[in-house]
């Protein structure tokens, strides 16, 4: 191959190259959100009518939603706590999901799924079993001995990190109905628009705070969606914790000068 003509072809490999390194920087640069903070910041600012709703509780799914979650508590001057939700596989084919279970004892079935594999209540039995055992081991780990909060006659904002499907979000929804909430509120920074559509009729209000288009994942639209540890889940609802202590009225006792 003659001299100029490889060097020729090089430098346009060179400039190609160039190019999409610039439009990947570019793309990275125009994510949505830098990480799970920037996003619930930026999530917090849709919900800022809240702010004023006595009863007011900020329900996370962890572990990603809890950083989202805690920015939008700490915003809105609200309590948080968590809502574990764990789904009950079909054993040998575990992806497929029979139904959940969730914090408090409820269990969820699915009845397609209960139809496809006729399954005896002794597995079901099993199965939820086993999956209780690890909500509970999960708890206690991100709760310590705090109890959980009451969701009884509270307006419910319930938030993740984002939805594809929203498979755990709906399992976490119905559980929080059963235990007779004033109203829930599904939030999310991201998600497709036909999953937000599909919520408008099982809970009182979405907040989405953003349905791309076309949808490739939740993560894409995060310059970081590096996964949120157990400890930092721990961290963040016992800092919440602290600030919620602190914000309660001094009880004063018989007795006591009132200045």
């Amino acid at each position: 191959m003659p001299l100029a003509s490889y060097l020729k072809g090089a430098l346009s490999r060179r400039r190609n190259r160039r190019r999409k390194t610039e439009v990947n920087f570019k793309r990275n640069a125009e994510r949505p959100f830098a990480n799970r903070v920037d996003a619930g910041r930026k999530l917090a600012i849709k919900l800022v009518a809240y702010a004023e709703s006595p009863n007011l509780l900020v329900l996370a799914l962890p572990r990603g939603g809890v950083p989202i979650a805690y920015e939008i508590a700490r915003a809105l001057q609200a309590p948080l706590d968590i809502f574990l939700v764990r789904k009950l596989g079909v054993p040998g084919n575990e992806e497929l999901a029979m139904g959940a279970i969730a914090s408090g004892g409820v269990r969820v079935l699915n009845p397609e799924a209960m139809g496809w594999s006729d399954l005896s209540d002794s597995i079901i039995e099993d199965v939820a079993k086993r999956e209780q055992k690890e909500l509970e081991r999960r708890e206690h780990l991100y709760r310590g001995d705090r109890p959980a909060l009451d969701i009884q006659g509270r307006t419910v904002i319930l938030v993740d990190d984002g939805l594809a499907t929203g498979a755990t979000m709906r399992a976490a929804s119905i559980a929080i109905r059963r235990k007779n909430p004033m109203k829930i509120v599904v939030a999310v920074p991201v998600a497709p628009t036909e999953t937000c559509e599909s919520f408008r009729s099982e809970v009182e209000e979405v907040i989405c705070g953003i349905t791309p288009e076309p949808f490739i994942a939740v993560g894409a639209c995060y310059s970081d969606f590096s996964q949120t540890s157990d400890e930092e889940v721990r961290q963040l609802l016992e800092k919440a914790s602290r600030v919620r202590a602190n914000d309660l009225p001094t009880v004063q006792h018989s007795g006591e000068d009132d200045g």
